[in-house]
Formats: structure tokens, C-alpha cells, sequence
């Protein structure tokens, strides 16, 4: 499984020594122009870019022309398209407007399972399975709560146990695509990942958690990773001053991250 962890500017060149491939988030490339030149370089040696819509960080997916026209300048080795959270009808509707006003753009275009229910998750997936070349699945569906119980009603833990409960859903229904690869975005609790091992067509997970608990003082427990999730996003760390310490922690953290998987 590769895996790429954001990372605050400041640390973004020795990131490529800990990040199998480079994970770029499109909104911060209008006000960071070195966080965006650090993906011009990441291209010109040959390394994976893949560029997000940065609709986490937004609440809605980045505006489709100026995504767009980022894909062409920056032309990354794959790229989101753009989703609407929640919604399997308009994501996929949203997929076919994007590809058939762009049908050219370079990069392999990734498509992200969106819905409320099993049966609208099934259908973007199936949707996804058709016509993307990657598919995306979401740490936080709030249908997850549904089918992973906690004793506390932790929704960190329901998110974990739902995203893994999903994937075995999709697996026992034979609905699993293993000819696509497939890929994890974001994570509630990094242990999420010690089951998925001998899952065939994972291929990749994105997430900030070893990195943003690195900055905020806090380490990984070893084989667990964290028992809580630190609530500030990485995209408001990105110009973030590193010390020694933060440093040392985040580079822990990530390599605790690499055991788990």
C-alpha cells in the first residue's frame, strides 16, 4: 500500500523521503505558490503526484474549470474528480459533466464513492467501477455509525470498524472491483490499516494524522498509533514553523504508520 502523508511546507522536501507518492491539495495552490512549485519538481523527477479537489478542506469540491486548468498546467499522475459529499446521484452526475467538459485532461481520473446508504454506496461504487480508473473510498461516511457499534459511541471508532466493514460488504457481495485499483482517503484511527494487508486492490491511503499529531506534541502508542484524532486540519498547518521536537515526533509517527501497514 502506498501512502502519503501532507505535510506543512516547511517539511515538504523531506517529505519525498518518508511519502511513497506526493499528495497535493488544489485550494492551497492559490495562495502557496511554493507548495504548488514543490509539485512542478515533484514531476520533473518522476515522482506520483496526485492532485485532490480539496473538498475535505472546502465542504464542496473545488470550482471544476479552475481544477481544470490546474490539471493541465500541473499534470499530475492522477486527479480527483471533482464529488459532491454524501450524494451517490450528483457525484456521479458530477463525474460525467466534469469528463465530458474535459476529455482531455492528462492523468488517470479518480472517482470517489459517495452516498448515504449501502445501496446508494453500492451504486457509485459500481457507477466508479465502469468509468473511473481509481477508486476513492472516504474515511467518514456518516452511514459507517450505522454498521460499526462502540461500547462509548465513539465516532473515531465507528469511522475505523465502518470503513473496514464497507470494504468486507463489497467483498462478500462480490461487488469488488479487482481489476481497479483502489484508494483510502483520510483516516479516523491509523490501526484501521493493520486489516487490510491481504485486501488485493488497495493501492494507496492518503492521510495527515502522523504528521498533524507530530505538530501538536503528541506521539504514536506502538502497533495502535493514536487513541484520539487531533481535530485541526493540515491545510491550516501548511505554513507551519517546525522545531526539533516536532520534527523528531512526526518522523516517529510516520514510521509507527509504516509498521501498522
Amino acid at each position: 500500500m502506498l501512502v502519503s502523508h501532507e505535510s506543512p511546507i516547511s517539511m515538504l522536501d523531506e517529505s519525498r523521503h518518508y511519502n511513497d507518492y506526493d499528495y497535493a491539495l488544489v485550494h492551497l495552490f492559490e495562495t502557496e505558490p511554493e507548495y504548488y512549485n514543490f509539485f512542478k519538481v515533484s514531476k520533473t523527477l518522476g515522482r506520483e503526484v496526485l492532485l485532490d479537489n480539496s473538498i475535505f478542506e472546502l465542504g464542496h469540491a473545488f470550482d471544476p474549470k479552475k481544477f481544470a486548468e490546474y490539471i493541465k498546467e500541473l499534470e499530475p499522475t492522477y486527479y480527483v474528480v471533482p464529488d459532491v459529499l454524501e450524494d451517490s446521484q450528483q457525484t456521479c452526475s458530477s463525474f460525467n459533466k466534469f469528463t465530458l467538459n474535459y476529455p482531455d485532461l492528462p492523468g488517470l481520473k479518480i472517482g470517489v464513492v459517495q452516498g448515504k446508504t449501502y445501496q446508494e454506496l453500492v451504486e457509485c461504487y459500481r457507477f466508479m467501477a465502469k468509468h473511473a480508473d481509481y477508486i476513492a473510498i472516504s474515511f467518514d461516511y456518516s452511514w459507517y455509525k450505522t454498521i460499526a457499534f462502540d461500547d462509548f459511541g465513539c465516532k473515531l471508532q465507528q469511522q475505523m470498524k465502518g470503513r473496514r466493514r464497507f470494504i468486507k460488504m463489497l467483498i462478500d457481495d462480490g461487488l469488488w472491483d479487482y481489476s481497479k485499483p483502489h484508494h483510502l482517503l483520510g483516516c479516523s484511527l491509523a490501526q484501521e490499516f493493520k486489516d487490510y494487508k491481504f485486501v488485493k486492490g488497495i493501492r494507496s491511503v492518503d492521510t495527515s494524522n502522523p504528521v498533524v499529531a507530530g505538530i501538536v506534541g503528541k506521539r504514536y502508542y506502538k502497533g495502535i498509533g493514536l487513541l484520539q484524532k487531533p481535530s485541526v486540519l493540515l491545510a491550516d498547518l501548511i505554513n507551519s514553523s517546525i522545531d526539533e521536537e516536532q520534527e523528531r515526533d512526526i518522523l516517529y509517527n510516520v514510521d509507527e504508520f509504516k509498521k501498522l501497514i
